[in-house]
């Protein structure tokens, strides 16, 4: 949110861990649950804050972040050394409804009907 342009080089690759690998994609589309924590294999859900590891791009819960990441500051999944900048935490969406969880306000008011 720095405002300055995207490059291809700021990308990181981010890789969810399944909950079941056997699962097929089709067949992940209609569980509730489909993906887990990398490291403690907690379930990720929209409720739940996360965060992706830079080297490895392996995204984690917030709590193994803060529980056991930041103690040692290693990437349990690649064994790399982290800095504070590798550890990208992850905005939850919405609902699908385009305002939710924003607040809108018009910047024109003009009538709507005219009689």
């Amino acid at each position: 949110m720095s405002g300055r342009p995207l490059r291809l080089k700021d990308l990181t690759p981010v890789r969810f861990t399944r909950l079941d690998p056997s699962l097929s994609r089709v067949s992940l589309i209609t569980r509730q649950d489909r993906y887990v924590c990398a490291v403690t294999r907690d379930v990720l859900g929209n409720a739940v804050p996360c965060a992706v590891l830079r080297p490895s791009g392996a995204v984690v819960t917030l709590e193994c972040v803060e529980k056991l990441i930041r103690k040692d500051m290693l990437d349990p999944v690649s064994g790399a050394k982290l800095r504070d900048s590798d550890i990208i935490v992850l905005q939850r969406g919405g609902t699908g409804f385009a305002g939710s969880g924003v607040e809108l306000k018009a910047k024109e008011s003009r009538p709507v009907m005219q009689v």
